[in-house]
């Protein structure tokens, strides 16, 4: 079974063609791999399958048969990610690059990261292997055979046990709000 790299832009209005130009250049270098990605309103990608929107219904179904999710620094796809089971490799959009028009996706992205809801990306280089490094733990997990329904709930088991561990060491967002 061919692994899914799924990742996604969010919809904001600015373009994140950074993004988009990382996941085609992981689409050529890994053609055992399918791409897919919400592109938004950056320019389509070359190589990967791309959709300027996907459908929550779709959106669920993807993220519940990729091997690693790909997001920018929002709440919301991490969230969704994290529901699905995942770890996502998070990209922040950089108002330095015109990405969005403040610092708080990094500052976000950089909390979750403390807190091991994401792996934050700074990088094409960063990128490129904690997207190697990810689908190849993947692949190690994956028995022929094993259908994708036990995979998302074990998945989603070892997400609500460190989520459990967080009532622990509750995710600081007062600091978020003083930034």
């Amino acid at each position: 079974m061919t692994q899914l790299v799924v990742a996604l832009t969010g919809t904001d209005h600015h373009p994140f063609e950074r993004l988009v130009q990382w996941v085609d250049s992981a689409a050529l270098r890994r053609h055992d791999v399918h791409f897919v990605i919400q592109h938004g309103l950056s320019r389509a990608p070359a190589v990967a399958e791309g959709y300027r929107f996907i459908v929550h219904d779709r959106l669920m179904s993807l993220l519940s048969d990729a091997s690693a999710v790909v997001c920018h620094g929002g709440p919301g796809l991490i969230t969704e990610a994290r529901e699905a089971g995942h770890v996502p490799l998070c990209v922040p959009r950089d108002p330095q690059l015109k990405e969005h028009v403040d610092g708080h996706q990094r500052r976000f992205a950089s909390l979750a990261a403390q807190e091991g809801y994401v792996r934050t990306i700074w990088s094409q280089a960063a990128f490129d292997e904690e997207l190697d490094e990810m689908l190849a733990r993947a692949a190690e997990c994956r028995e022929p055979g094993t259908p994708n329904s036990l995979r998302v709930a074990a998945r989603a088991l070892v997400g609500a046990e460190l989520d459990a561990l967080l009532t622990v060491r509750p995710f600081r967002l007062a600091r978020l709000h003083r930034s």
